[in-house]
């Protein structure tokens, strides 16, 4: 094994630690930092970070500090929020929470396609009023769900909504085939894969190459009736865009759990549009994510110690986990 190394973990503090993080005690000595100035002082000789909160200006701004720096493990799925030049060029690798938020986003994305499919805002509305009003609703079974960004998030999804009869496509960089999807496209087939769907659901993640994928002409590409569901990366979408699409029935709805400003301005048209659905991005945000994030962190803290490969290393140029 290797020394005893020093863990510090930013954006939280020694009396309220990330839950269940303490156990780690013996095996490592642990710091604690929240602002630029603890943060600077903790790095010094520090050869892992648990990136707890905080994100890309914190860290970059104590970088001068992390000369001994070799680990880090970030706390959420996507690290756009945590990478800036320094960081990509260097040799500290970078591990995210692989795994954590699958099944919940896929749950969730599920939830706004029922919360569509069974008009259950029209429901809540008319209890509202006191109104009795049977009407049809639709099924999921057979619907063409279109998956653009299939890592293990979009796979879950995919898996989740095939369980309710739908038939799924995934569009990821390149064209390859694959035992979940049957074929996943590529990017450059985006807008033909759309003119196929009856959902999109976008779960991709923000990297130069996704910023804005789904723009006027995406949208100009789906068919009227489509509900599209963001649980990736606000940046992915031109907003204005997608606005003006809602509003003139390009697209039939939204459920937006992410978006390109957070949080969302008061003054967002979004608010105000009946056919879209806000969520404060808390697709992933399940009771217990926080102690499962904790737990993938011992788990590949015990690989870091004994020379095992890490899990759910993130190629820092592309920006995900290939």
């Amino acid at each position: 094994m290797r020394e005893r190394g020093r863990v510090v973990v930013m954006g939280a503090t020694e009396d309220r630690p990330p839950p269940g993080l303490p156990v780690v005690a013996e095996a490592v000595e642990l710091r604690y930092a929240d602002t630029v100035e603890a943060l600077a002082a903790a790095l010094e000789g520090a050869d892992v970070l648990l990136a707890w909160s905080g994100g890309r200006d914190l860290l970059r701004l104590a970088w001068g500090s992390a000369r001994s720096l070799r680990w880090i493990q970030a706390a959420s799925a996507g690290v756009d929020g945590l990478l800036f030049p320094e960081l990509v060029d260097s040799e500290v690798v970078v591990t995210n929470a692989h795994g954590v938020f699958d099944r919940p986003i896929a749950e969730h994305v599920t939830a706004m396609l029922l919360l569509f499919a069974k008009d259950l805002r029209g429901v809540l509305e008319r209890q509202r009023r006191r109104e009795w009003r049977p009407r049809d609703t639709e099924t999921l079974e057979g619907k063409r769900l279109l998956v653009v960004g299939v890592g293990s998030i979009g796979r879950a999804i995919a898996r989740t909504a095939k369980a309710f009869g739908m038939m799924v496509r995934g569009v990821g960089r390149t064209t390859r085939p694959d035992a979940l999807f049957g074929t996943v496209m590529g990017v450059d087939e985006l807008h033909d894969a759309l003119r196929w769907a009856d959902v999109v659901v976008d779960a991709l993640p923000a990297t130069p190459a996704t910023h804005h994928l789904f723009d006027a002409e995406a949208f100009a590409a789906m068919n009227p009736w489509v509900r599209f569901v963001n649980v990736g990366r606000g940046s992915t979408v031109d907003e204005a865009a997608l606005i003006e699409a809602l509003r003139a029935g390009r697209i039939a709805a939204a459920a937006l759990d992410v978006f390109e400003t957070e949080p969302l301005p008061p003054d967002s048209p979004l608010w105000e549009l009946p056919n879209v659905v806000i969520t404060p991005h808390v697709a992933g945000d399940v009771a217990g994510w926080r102690e499962a994030v904790v737990e993938l962190f011992v788990e590949n803290l015990e690989r870091y110690l004994t020379g095992e490969p890490l899990k759910g290393v993130v190629d820092k140029r592309l920006g995900f986990v290939p």
